[in-house]
């Protein structure tokens, strides 16, 4: 008989499961396949490669062709972030991470909510092959538009009231302060940081969480603590 669920563990995905970088490497080679074919050059995956590894952000494929000589008018860069975001990634999930998804726990579920553009984080959920480990739902944030990305709320409630269990039966569990941690925390989730060597928003930011680890492995099976508290009920009561 299935235990009844009491908890639930909400997972990130980049940099939460598997390294971003290694989709970066992968979204990279794939460009410059699509370059040989239409524009007969190489060099550019390692060009930008390098770009990201001293920094650069924002304008890589830009920077990169111009390094190469090549025609960097709005719409090529255009059509190379179509290439980068639809193409199907070689990448894989960090071994704690499968241990973590592998592992059995009775009244526990899995859930995940992810940002990003809804091709590119299914066609990563598709390569990690994460809905084969029950992990229920799989909350894209992309499918309502930008908006709707974190730190907005909408990913967590849905998943609220896809369990109906009270805000202290869930934790968050994200690498990036900036957006991870607010919405959660406001409602009474509980909060984990994941910082991986090698993640690309180790950075502080606004959100604090609960805990910080370096490996799910780390992660908590029952908290020290009793219940957290609901600072949405909390402050709709008009408590001080």
């Amino acid at each position: 008989m299935t235990a009844p669920v009491a908890s639930v563990v909400v997972l990130d995905l980049d940099d939460t499961l598997y390294l971003e970088r290694d989709y970066v490497r992968s979204g990279f080679k794939s460009v410059e396949q699509w370059l040989a074919l239409e524009r007969a050059a190489a060099g550019f995956s390692d060009t930008c490669w390098r770009l990201f590894e001293g920094g650069h952000r924002g304008d890589i494929f830009d920077q990169g062709l111009l390094e190469l000589g090549l025609d960097s008018r709005a719409e090529l860069v255009a059509q190379l972030v179509t290439v980068y975001r639809e193409h199907h990634p070689d990448i894989a999930l960090q071994p704690d991470a499968r241990r973590f998804l592998e592992a059995s726990r009775p009244g526990q579920a899995i859930a995940l909510l992810t940002d990003g553009h809804l091709v590119s984080q299914q066609r990563k959920i598709e390569a990690l092959g994460i809905a084969a480990y029950g992990v229920n739902p799989l909350v894209i944030t992309g499918l309502w538009g930008r908006d709707y990305w974190k730190p907005h709320r909408r990913g967590f409630e849905t998943i609220m009231a896809e369990y109906g269990l009270p805000p202290s039966a869930f934790t968050y569990v994200g690498d990036n302060p900036a957006k991870d941690f607010t919405a959660p925390s406001a409602m009474g989730w509980r909060t984990v940081q994941i910082t991986r060597p090698g993640g690309v928003h180790n950075a502080v930011g606004p959100g604090v969480p609960d805990l910080v680890i370096s490996s799910l492995d780390e992660l908590p099976t029952e908290w020290p603590c009793g219940p957290m508290e609901d600072t949405t009920q909390r402050t709709a009561a008009g408590a001080p």
